[in-house]
């Protein structure tokens, strides 16, 4: 089985580690875990490529879940890849097995699917495990390939796409910026081509009849009603498609409302679509009035029926109701209010 890279993520930090591509049907990843009780956001691990197709693996610190994800895009009428996996702790990264796979049950993957254990261990478990010095820990990913690619043409391997790598490494160097967004007292360079190519109210401001600048001055965007923390994140999702990290202080479930917020307007479909999707899973009882509103006002539905399905369990609703956020909910959306009653009554 070929070796195919490691990552390291310090304190929730991924900043180190490299891939290689396994070259064959088999390969392991080594996801290196430091400063684990420190932190308790989503771990995940650099892109690496197995019987050529790219891989990711996650890890849920709490319970430590783990999850091994295809990370490429699928026609939903193309080939599944069928693929084999298995997790396991190791101790001595320089002393690895050549196969760690048992059992012989076959997962499916498509674009960007996934698979694995909703509970590896449990945190009592993995204490065990943690080396003393820097609560650390090293997860090995085992993956079989059933129908791999790279045997079609041997010699021959296409790189996975990089354009959102490569656009966002224009924004970070700041070369050929043409236009600048002006967000309370800060400033934030970009390229208008990217901005109007992401976004059709951009693309107004900057090409339409109204638009802002010349082509020969730098055009000056004015975002209005939003923070400065915000928009950065907005603007590093417009260059690299890929949702923003939480960092060590900030909330998911509250930056992703924030991004919702901002997306809505600006007409980002995709960052609100992958906003709304993700705010589904952080639906509890003392977010889920909250997040009711939000979504009313920003009709999304999607997010509204998935409120409305956690709010038919009766012990769920019994205890929304007694928050500060139903009251809240109750005072200012009345109409709101009527459409959760209709959509609580058992199917006609």
């Amino acid at each position: 089985m070929s070796f195919s890279g490691v990552s390291v993520v310090t304190n929730g930090k991924l900043h180190d580690g490299s891939t290689m591509n396994a070259g064959a049907a088999s390969g392991y990843h080594l996801l290196v875990v430091e400063g684990h009780m420190g932190t308790q956001q989503l771990i995940r691990s650099r892109y690496f490529t197995v019987g050529g197709h790219r891989w990711c693996i996650y890890c849920y610190p709490d319970g430590l879940s783990l999850q091994i994800c295809l990370y490429e895009e699928m026609l939903t009428t193309a080939e599944p890849v069928g693929a084999q996996f298995e997790f396991s702790l190791v101790d001595d990264t320089s002393k690895q097995e050549s196969a760690r796979i048992h059992g012989n049950k076959i997962f499916e993957f498509r674009g960007y699917s996934h698979h694995g254990y909703d509970r590896f261990m449990t945190r009592e478990e993995l204490k065990k495990h943690l080396k003393d010095k820097d609560n650390s820990f090293t997860i090995r990913c085992d993956i079989v390939v059933k129908n791999p690619t790279w045997n079609t043409s041997p010699f021959i391997l296409v790189p996975p796409p990089d354009m959102p790598w490569n656009i966002s490494d224009f924004l970070l160097a700041g070369e050929g910026t043409d236009v600048v967004c002006r967000v309370g007292d800060e400033t934030f360079a970009a390229h208008r081509c990217v901005l109007a190519a992401r976004s059709t109210v951009f693309r107004a401001a900057l090409f339409g009849p109204m638009k802002e600048g010349t082509s020969s001055i730098a055009a000056v965007v004015l975002i209005d009603a939003m923070d400065a923390a915000v928009f950065k994140a907005v603007l590093g999702f417009i260059y690299s498609d890929s949702l923003p990290v939480p960092t060590q202080d900030e909330n998911e479930g509250d930056l992703l409302q924030h991004l919702l917020v901002a997306a809505d307007p600006y007409d980002i479909t995709r960052l609100k679509a992958m906003c709304e999707k993700n705010l589904c899973e952080h639906i509890d009882v003392s977010t889920v009035a909250t997040i009711l509103a939000l979504a009313d006002q920003h009709r999304c539905d999607g997010l509204k029926q998935t409120c409305y399905q956690y709010l038919r369990c009766p012990a769920n609703l019994s205890a929304v109701v007694a928050t500060d956020g139903f009251d809240h909910l109750y005072r200012s959306c009345p109409d709101l209010m009527k459409d959760m009653m209709l959509a609580m009554l058992p199917p006609m």
